[in-house]
């Protein structure tokens, strides 16, 4: 299965160590963080703009866009900011299924709808995507 994982920078460790579990069991990881830059992470603001302008930033998002809508499946990994919340907005209205790793702190409304299943843990998580035939 293709899946893509929707979080924020912050999270980066988590997202390398979930593709790695996802991996193990077969599955392929559309890598936002591979595709990207982790360094992005620690850009000023004036940096993370002209990054964002540039031809290497319209590749990235290009590379999370059709990913997001291409996927076989979203994880989203929370809290996470306003890029991860626009993916799983794109992956719902490509009727591309998400599930949800919750958190403290999640400060999403209404919108957390787009998310087919929550799960509290990693296991729990981890069970999920297993049973999807």
């Amino acid at each position: 299965m293709r899946i893509y994982i929707a979080a924020s920078w912050k999270h980066q460790h988590a997202v390398e160590m979930l593709t790695d579990l996802l991996e193990i069991r077969g599955h392929t990881i559309l890598s936002w963080i591979r595709e990207g830059r982790p360094e992005e992470a620690f850009l000023s603001q004036k940096e993370l703009k002209g990054f964002i302008e540039s031809p290497e930033g319209s590749r990235v998002f290009n590379f999370c866009i059709d990913s997001v809508t291409s996927a076989d499946l979203i994880i989203y990994i929370g809290p996470s900011g306003c890029d991860a919340w626009a993916e799983i907005g794109a992956a719902y209205g490509s009727k591309i299924p998400v599930f949800g790793l919750l958190a403290k702190a999640e400060q999403v409304g209404l919108m957390r709808h787009m998310i087919k299943d929550w799960y509290r843990s990693i296991s729990e998580l981890m069970a999920a995507v297993d049973a999807i035939k």
